[in-house]
């Protein structure tokens, strides 16, 4: 009830200061240029969790559903410092051990859906002993059905001489088996607690007795956590041209029209087209729509020619002219296509734009984070031509406005900083029907944004 207390009051506080013009600098942090949209930020959602104890792990994906939900997919515990996760259970060699603090805090349900006011609606996702819930989440989408599709990003190899979780040297652990479908997400509602994880449904869990398989897959749930398909294996990847397996999928876009998943595979440097309902392979490209792989990209150079392979594939979106934009990272270039991979044209966001990985330790986060590169994720503008893109870039602090015709940036909102309205590394896009724009960050930011049209 103390901690109640308080957050009231700091929130009753913060109020007022934005009422009477404290807040008025995070508005006028946008620039904009050439007819593109201003925003502001809308500094006090979401709303409080019903269960204070619960804090959002680094965010990895951002989506909005047909009914102007807003779904939000973070890394859970593992992305937690040491003093955020409290009252989970510490892993030891024998299981789970004892929490370190009866006050604060654990991991929120992983998935989250809130409504557009912020209200938080429900939540599911973690660790199961019936499927493989991903090492680390990547991007989240909703499709026509109400389903949720989540990519199984895979853990950054750390840099040389760093320390944490890398992902996984070969030979991988032998893969997951396949699960059934039908089988309920650890935390879903109406789902039994899984013992074998823990029992907390991503918000705590006992240790993995032995390493678990590379990510290598995508999952479909239904929209109250019920599990129905696996796309890929953990654990088994068969190279670039291979048409059952993944590596390292970053996020999935959904086509209603042909009702197909395209997935952005990241570790296959690709764009993998597969069948929503059974999962079958439909088609595959790389950079420039060629249909083979090609050399390997190399680190990004901003004075060399532009690399005619991805490097790191973070994001596929498809637009309402059947146009697919794909983000290239640490390339710093979206490149667009059409469904079936013809290359159609590019554009470089910052060109100048390097970064690296910063290596886990001490208390902090157990991920390797890839900082690198200006564009990583897209969301469009909600009119009719969707004139514009809105361009998370996690290395420079900010959303970019870009024009989907020209792909040149014609604004920007956002400076670096833990305010309302700044960003640390802006990783998630969204858009809803109104307008609205949602951020999620990563690594420290840990947190969900939505901004407003207007000054």
């Amino acid at each position: 009830m103390q901690r109640k207390g308080v957050f009231f009051l700091s929130t009753v506080c913060f109020a007022l200061l934005v009422s009477t013009g404290a807040g008025l600098l995070i508005g006028n942090q946008t620039v904009a240029a050439q007819g593109a949209p201003n925003y502001k930020v809308v500094p006090l959602w979401p709303h409080p969790f019903p269960d204070d104890s619960w804090v959002i792990g680094s965010v990895s994906g951002v989506t909005v559903d047909s009914q102007n939900h807003i779904w939000v997919v973070h890394r859970g515990n593992d992305s937690l410092e040491g003093n955020e996760k409290g009252m989970a259970p510490a892993a030891t060699a024998n299981g789970p051990g004892i929490p370190s603090s009866s006050v604060c805090c654990m991991a929120a349900p992983v998935v989250l859906e809130y409504d557009a006011s912020g209200k938080y609606l429900s939540g599911f996702g973690g660790p199961s002993s019936t499927y493989a819930w991903p090492q680390a989440t990547g991007g989240i989408a909703v499709d026509g059905k109400g389903n949720v599709w989540i990519a199984a990003a895979g853990l950054e190899p750390a840099p040389p001489g760093g320390r944490g979780r890398g992902a996984a040297p070969a030979p991988a652990p032998a893969p997951a088996a396949a699960p059934p479908a039908g089988t309920p997400a650890a935390g879903a509602r109406g789902a039994a607690p899984d013992q074998a994880a823990g029992g907390r449904g991503g918000r705590g869990g006992a240790a993995p007795a032995a390493p678990a398989p590379p990510d290598a897959h995508v999952l479909k749930f239904s929209r109250t956590g019920l599990h129905m398909l696996t796309i890929g294996t953990p654990g088994k990847m068969d190279g670039a041209d291979s048409q059952s397996t993944l590596n390292r999928p970053a996020a999935v876009a959904y086509d209603s029209v042909a009702n197909e998943v395209f997935v952005a595979d990241s570790g296959n440097h690709r764009i993998v087209v597969f069948d929503a309902d059974k999962g079958t392979y439909k088609r595959h490209w790389f950079a420039y729509g060629e249909k083979a792989a090609g050399a390997p990209a190399g680190p990004y150079d901003p004075n060399a020619p532009a690399s005619k392979s991805f490097r790191d594939v973070t994001c596929v979106e498809i637009a309402r002219d059947g146009m697919v934009y794909v983000c290239d990272k640490s390339s710093n270039r979206i490149q667009v296509f059409d469904k079936s991979g013809k290359f159609i044209k590019e554009g470089i966001i910052a060109k100048n734009t390097l970064g690296g990985v910063v290596a886990p330790g001490g208390v902090g986060p157990s991920f390797a984070f890839n900082s690198a590169g200006s564009v990583w994720d897209i969301a469009f503008s909600n009119d009719q031509q969707q004139r514009f893109l809105f361009v998370a870039d996690g290395q420079n602090k900010k959303v970019r406005i870009v024009n989907r015709d020209t792909l040149a940036e014609v604004g920007s909102f956002g400076t670096g900083g833990r305010y309302p309205g700044q960003f640390l590394a802006v990783a998630a896009v969204a858009t809803d029907a109104q307008g609205n724009v949602y951020t999620g960050e990563m690594h420290h930011g840990k947190r969900v944004q939505k901004f407003t049209p207007g000054k």
